[in-house]
């Protein structure tokens, strides 16, 4: 099969690579969508060897062969596809057991991502998408998933007043699903014009740029001085600027949800939010909730009559020019959001 590496110079490459046999328990999907993560774009600035397996966590496609102990009847399935954590899990361990598959303890080996033409995976990481789902649509359930997860951990019960710092997909994930799970204001900044004019479009009251104290100013504003109930920080890096916007716009006794990814040794001072009591809960990915997977839960919002998160996906690119998509999704002068790699 085709699959896409990157080799270590700044350069996604297209080679043939083995087709993933089907284990037990295991399904192999035909990747249909494939969208390009932050953490893709980050993680390859990082490399200095060439990958050895095919990238690419947010997947969607059909499943095409089952494995023993799989039903048959499986096959043909359109689904969103939950690569990193039930995907791989063993399904024993105790966080297993809780759900919480992303911290299981003996996670399956990846065989590569979405990034390629085959994709195998255990069944129980597939989850069905309804037929009025595109591929695009099933390809952002994952990015959803991140962000509903995020609202869920921080306990989210409705008419709240949300705070979102950035604008990049999860980001605008967070917004559209803040939206959906009953917030009240939602506020949120943005670096590049794009990103402003989507988040209105998913549901922000009020956007303000990152620079500066406008965005401060705006929410303090809105509240009569509190501040957010709820913070989501969805940036991460490797300064700590947005961690202190967080601390600054969220109310005493208020929360903040930390969805990004930070990356060296952070300098913060802690006496803010200690002496505003503010709760800081850490997220990450996905795991059931009351219940309920957070694919779940998204696929849910999709079928919500005008939910258009689709709207995000600015710029598709076939499997064959990944390079080109990659390009596009660095660099947000071009207008782009979201790059998918469709392969319909």
């Amino acid at each position: 099969m085709k699959a896409a590496f990157y080799n270590g110079h700044g350069i996604m490459e297209v080679k043939d690579y083995p087709t993933p046999k089907v284990g037990p328990g295991e399904v192999m999907i035909r990747v249909m969508a494939t969208g390009i993560c932050g953490s893709d774009l980050n993680m390859n600035k990082a490399k200095t060897k060439a990958d050895e397996v095919p990238a690419g966590h947010e997947v969607a496609g059909e499943i095409i062969e089952t494995g023993e102990d799989v039903s048959k009847k499986m096959i043909g399935s359109r689904v969103a596809v939950e690569v990193l954590g039930s995907g791989r899990s063993c399904n024993s361990c105790w966080y297993c057991r809780q759900g919480q598959y992303i911290h299981c303890n003996d996670r399956g080996g990846s065989v590569g991502g979405g990034f390629s033409e085959y994709l195998v995976r255990k069944a129980r990481g597939c989850y069905q998408i309804s037929d009025e789902m595109s591929w695009t649509d099933g390809a952002l359930v994952e990015p959803l998933a991140v962000s509903v997860h995020g609202l869920r951990m921080g306990r989210l019960k409705g008419n709240e007043t949300v705070a979102v710092i950035g604008s990049g997909t999860i980001g605008l994930t967070t917004i559209a699903a803040a939206r959906q799970l009953g917030a009240g204001k939602i506020y949120a900044t943005y670096r590049h014009p794009q990103q402003a004019n989507m988040a209105k479009t998913l549901g922000a009251d009020g956007v303000a740029s990152s620079e500066g104290k406008e965005f401060e100013e705006m929410v303090l504003n809105a509240t009569d001085g509190r501040g957010a109930d709820l913070t989501v920080e969805t940036v991460g890096g490797s300064g700590n600027e947005t961690l202190r916007q967080s601390f600054e716009v969220t109310r005493r006794q208020g929360t903040i949800i930390i969805l990004g990814v930070f990356y060296g040794d952070q300098s913060v001072d802690w006496n803010k939010p200690v002496l505003k009591e503010q709760t800081i809960q850490g997220s990450i990915c996905y795991g059931i909730v009351d219940g309920v997977h957070d694919f779940e839960r998204s696929i849910e919002i999709f079928s919500n009559r005008g939910f258009k998160l689709n709207k995000i996906v600015t710029h598709t690119y076939s499997l064959e020019n990944i390079q080109n998509g990659f390009q596009t999704a660095y660099d947000k002068t071009q207008g782009s959001i979201k790059v998918h790699i469709n392969q319909e």
